[in-house]
């Protein structure tokens, strides 16, 4: 072999070993690269679920303390010879004129053992504010109990919005609260969070499921009201099947 072709041999070997090498290199570094990445993509999938982890923590699935299997806040002796079933909307307009009209006629009745009642607001209408009053109602009910929580009901028809807005914030509902009776420290996170949306939608499926697509729905003994008379009938007729 002459001496150029054994330098050009060498020369096509050196060649082909850099070629090999800076192929062995790129692929290291999309190696490395997809390792970085892969790392990444784990770390924020543990970071969800660790945060979703943490969101249903504080979250409970469970239904309020002092809240009846009916999804209810109850009032009065269950043995009562009469029962009354109030569904209702906090953003409702016709509820708050219900709860005004029949308020403290219902409140004399039970507490004289001669009605039980059952409020079972749900969110019927698609507005976030429906949702955030019921749970913090839940939250209400859940903490401070049943006596606090009909007070902060009642604000809640007293202090209602309009359906078109604006609406009230977590602040007020803190506030209306508070006026209420609960503590601040112990309903203002819960309340912030809307911890009790699990619960109101179960509600809400529950009266679906009843057949309620309209507020307020009033039942007497198990029976409708005729819900197509006005608010000044209806706590009327009410009232004349229950004394």
């Amino acid at each position: 072999m002459s001496k150029q072709n054994a330098a050009r041999s060498r020369a096509e070997r050196a060649a082909a070993e850099l070629s090999a090498l800076e192929r062995q290199n790129r692929i290291r570094q999309i190696t490395t690269v997809g390792s970085i990445l892969a790392g990444l993509v784990l770390v924020v999938v543990v970071g969800y679920f660790l945060q979703s982890n943490r969101d249903l923590a504080t979250k409970p699935t469970d239904p309020p303390a002092g809240a009846t299997d009916t999804y209810a806040l109850a009032v009065g002796d269950p043995d009562a010879p009469d029962t009354v079933v109030v569904y209702e909307d906090f953003l409702c307009p016709f509820c708050a004129e219900l709860e005004g009209a029949t308020r403290e006629r219902l409140a004399e009745l039970a507490a004289e053992g001669e009605v039980y009642v059952e409020y079972r607001p749900f969110q019927l209408l698609g507005i976030d504010y429906s949702m955030e009053a019921a749970s913090a109602f839940g939250v209400v009910l859940d903490v401070s109990g049943p006596e606090v929580a009909k007070e902060f009901h009642d604000l809640l028809f007293e202090n209602q919005p309009s359906e078109g807005g604006p609406y009230p914030d977590t602040d007020d509902l803190v506030a209306w609260a508070v006026e209420a009776g609960a503590d601040e420290e112990q309903v203002r996170g819960p309340i912030e969070e809307t911890a009790f949306r699990q619960w109101v939608i179960n509600a809400s499926d529950a009266a679906s499921k009843a057949g309620i697509n309209t507020t307020p729905t009033v039942l007497v003994n198990g029976e409708p009201l005729n819900n197509r008379q006005g608010i000044e009938e209806q706590a009327a007729d009410l009232f004349a099947q229950i004394g």
